[in-house]
């Protein structure tokens, strides 16, 4: 699975999208502290980006390996490996090779400002945390959609889908649903159908972190109350991990009963 792992972080590290990726994140951090000459606002503007971005650019990649190295793949398949190291290594062969464009992207413009003598730092590195999560999170989801598709179309069409989603349709949803039972009282819930989305939950963690959430409101006192203490940021971690392991899991399920 090393192997794997390896060839597959080497093939998209070869690849000129990966530069396009590593560039575009470099010339943003620049051009961001350039304008602001503030770390702590460039953090704040990276924030809106990052959690859009990262999770679409993660989907399209995980999407577009898995149909381009179908060939190859069937290659392997047909060695005495097991099927879920294969599919297993690719996956972290593409997240590992998008993280560590997301992270020198980002991270080479802020350390040559000085990031580590700002006191933005942590909420710098919270950033990219948050960021990576994201990434792993929906290549595996990504994954998941391309291995039960074998139309790429539809395999492209469900994964866009998925993102469309989650990072614009549930928070509608939510929305809408906050005004409608406005008069009971809805705190739990807020919460509760917060963790089921890993955009959501990532971009409360990095607001709440940043001291804006009066910018929310009442919500934001609320989910002050929960993801502002230490034992609610370790539940949200705790949250974004199992929305890495369980994707994971059932790719390792997929692939081993899949016919290819």
């Amino acid at each position: 699975m090393f192997k794997i792992i390896k060839y597959s972080f080497y093939d998209l590290m070869r690849s000129r999208w990966s530069y396009v990726y590593f560039a575009f994140y470099f010339a943003l951090g620049f051009v961001l502290l350039f304008l602001n000459n503030d770390i702590n606002k460039a953090v704040i503007t990276l924030m809106n980006i990052i959690i859009v971005l990262t999770p679409l650019i993660g989907t399209i990649f995980g999407v577009m390996y898995y149909y381009n190295s179908k060939e190859f793949t069937e290659l392997l398949l047909a060695q005495p490996i097991k099927r879920n190291r294969i599919f297993l290594g690719q996956y972290l062969g593409v997240s590992f090779s998008l993280a560590l464009s997301l992270v020198l992207g980002l991270g080479v413009p802020f350390v040559i400002y000085g990031l580590f003598n700002s006191p933005a730092i942590f909420d710098f590195v919270l950033l990219l945390i948050t960021g990576t999560f994201l990434n792993f999170i929906f290549v595996a989801l990504a994954f998941n959609i391309a291995l039960s598709n074998e139309n790429r179309i539809k395999g492209f069409g469900y994964a866009i889908l998925m993102w469309l989603f989650l990072a614009v349709v549930y928070d509608g949803l939510f929305l809408i649903s906050l005004v409608i039972f406005n008069e009971y009282p809805l705190d739990k819930i807020s919460l509760f159908a917060t963790m089921f989305n890993p955009i959501d939950l990532s971009r409360i963690l990095i607001i709440l972190k940043l001291d804006i959430s009066a910018l929310l409101g009442y919500t934001g006192a609320v989910f002050q109350q929960f993801f502002g203490t230490l034992l609610g940021m370790i539940i949200s971690f705790v949250v974004l991990s199992f929305w890495v392991i369980l994707p994971v899991g059932r790719i390792a399920l997929k692939a081993n009963k899949k016919d290819f």
